[in-house]
């Protein structure tokens, strides 16, 4: 038996509420950074990766180039980046952490760790777990196959 399930309580709009709340509360107490949300997630991808050119932050970040461009440019403005050309190809642009980057990373990284303890306060023991696995399954169930 099929049971319909109204759209606010749906698996899309409950994950989209969760990632928007996230979100708005990491722009208030990282807002003293002077950091967004959007940016914190450039700057994530830039650390693991080291110097990336533009395109491939685009990628990690899966929004168009023009986009990435534009997020870059105010975070260049912050000091957070610089963008080089690249040596072999002028029409690449490489981007790199600053020394601000570097230093505010960790504090950054410990407002998003207390946001997520604040979203996982009251889970009985075991479903921080469940839920992480959950997710990641979702994400290989509907990322493309590597073999196709």
């Amino acid at each position: 038996m099929n049971v319909m399930i109204p759209p606010h309580e749906s698996l899309g709009f409950l994950l989209h509420d969760a990632t928007r709340a996230i979100r708005r509360r990491f722009e208030a107490r990282a807002h003293e950074l002077g950091l967004s949300s959007s940016q914190w997630r450039c700057l994530v991808h830039l650390m693991r990766e080291g110097p990336s050119p533009q395109a491939r932050l685009a990628e990690l970040m899966e929004v168009e180039p023009i986009s990435v461009s534009r997020l870059l440019d105010r975070m260049q403005e912050g000091g957070w980046i610089t963008r080089e050309s690249h040596p072999a190809d002028r029409r690449v642009r490489i981007v790199t952490a600053t020394a601000k980057t570097c230093a505010a990373f960790a504090e950054a990284k410990n407002i998003a760790d207390a946001i997520y303890a604040d979203a996982l306060a009251g889970l009985p023991p075991g479903t921080r777990e469940s839920l992480i696995a959950t997710l990641r399954r979702i994400i290989d169930n509907l990322s493309p196959n590597p073999e196709s």
